[in-house]
């Protein structure tokens, strides 16, 4: 799971903004966004570059 979703809220970006950035589909980047798939570790550190925070900080952690 993935916190692209938030981060794009705290920053106040929407998904088409973040598509055209990353150079995907709106659909692509919107399965991505509601964690219907993942992206790759490359498109993860681009996202990350795009909102400005640590890769870390996309990433749900599954440990409790």
């Amino acid at each position: 799971m993935n916190r692209i979703k938030a981060v794009l809220e705290e920053k106040g970006i929407i998904q088409t903004g973040l598509a055209e950035k990353l150079g995907k589909s709106y659909n692509m980047t919107n399965s991505h966004v509601q964690n219907r798939s993942q992206p790759s570790l490359e498109d993860f550190y681009k996202v990350a570059k795009i909102l400005d925070v640590y890769v870390k900080d996309l990433l749900v952690s599954n440990q409790k």
